[in-house]
């Protein structure tokens, strides 16, 4: 039941306080495209699709992980699955460590009856492996959302700023290893907002992940959704003193991308707009991970969603077509994008 409340005060936390971060960004304003007056290509011939760990999408967009384990997190889920399946989107569930402890909620994350054709990823906190979680537990959130991969996200400073969280990281390495040795799906590293380094993408890529999501600081701060959440003074001011702290999400998918060029890769981390999705994917990512503008706009209803997407794709195919770009992989040709 801890958990569930967790759950519910996050959503409610997110969609009517301000938790964005304040001083950081996702460091994409640091880039410019350069402008093509002639781009010498038909709009309607601009081709959005892509393959990502062998499935098929309509689109480079991926809908984070969000919630799960309430009621409300049930209509939110299934509103976000239905546009995915729409629109041929990727969609990860939030944490489901709610439904591992209380099987009854495992219905709230069940989508793929509404979404059968998309990539969808399970998702579980890695420290809880140091928590008597294993591979039984893995491949039970896996096989209840009949899920194509597992998301593993990495939170120290979240668990840090919570009141009781799990800061016991010690090992894991091994354990994830494990994990992707044994598990029949793949597994992807995924940061929750504070971003993964070029160092750490190493060490993750030699236990045997096979994706990728930086995941960076610039758009919703764990640090203060858990500060406004303490039940303390210490907890409240921790989660404030590092509500800025992490690396920019556009130094992340450069920096990774430099030492692993052939890595399936998630930009995520504050990207509100499919204008900063084109730069992500020019930088080097493969997709654009939003969770914010999909969750307020799942709120309002699954009419604002479909809203929402479709201003996605105009504005992602409008970079396109401004620089004279008919591929997604003609983003990254030189002289595309400029930093400034």
């Amino acid at each position: 039941m801890e958990t569930q409340t967790r759950k519910a005060d996050h959503l409610r936390i997110c969609l009517d306080e301000n938790v964005q971060c304040r001083q950081i960004t996702n460091g994409l304003e640091r880039y410019r495209f350069t402008h093509c007056c002639l781009p010498e290509i038909d709009r309607d011939d601009i081709n959005l699709t892509t393959t990502f760990l062998g499935k098929s999408l309509g689109a480079p967009l991926l809908i984070s992980s969000m919630t799960g384990g309430t009621e409300l997190a049930k209509t939110i889920n299934s509103r976000l699955a239905a546009v995915a399946q729409q629109y041929r989107l990727a969609m990860g569930v939030g944490s489901q460590r709610v439904a591992v402890e209380n099987p009854s909620v495992a219905t709230t994350f069940s989508v793929r009856a509404i979404a059968p054709d998309i990539p969808l990823f399970a998702n579980l906190g890695a420290v809880q492996l140091n928590y008597h979680y294993g591979l039984d537990e893995c491949r039970r959130v896996v096989d209840t959302l009949e899920a194509d991969a597992l998301i593993l996200h990495l939170n120290p400073l979240q668990e840090c700023v919570q009141t009781s969280g799990d800061t016991n990281f010690r090992g894991l390495l091994s354990q994830i290893a494990s994990l992707c040795a044994a598990l029949p799906v793949p597994v992807i590293a995924k940061e929750v907002g504070n971003g993964i380094s070029a160092t750490s993408a190493k060490k993750l890529l030699e236990t045997g992940v096979a994706a990728i999501d930086v995941a960076g600081a610039g758009g919703t701060s764990w640090s203060l959704v858990e500060s406004e959440r303490a039940t303390d003074a210490r907890q409240r001011r921790l989660g404030r003193t590092f509500a800025d702290w992490g690396l920019p999400t556009a130094e992340c998918v450069t920096a990774v991308r430099a030492i692993a060029p052939q890595i399936p890769l998630i930009a995520s981390g504050g990207l509100r707009d499919g204008l900063e999705a084109a730069k992500a994917i020019a930088l080097g990512a493969d997709l654009a991970g939003m969770a914010f503008p999909f969750l307020q706009a799942a709120n309002d209803s699954e009419a604002a969603l479909y809203e929402l997407v479709e201003i996605l794709v105009a504005e992602l195919t409008t970079a396109m077509f401004c620089t004279g770009c008919k591929r997604l992989e003609d983003l990254r040709s030189p002289g595309v994008l400029q930093k400034i």
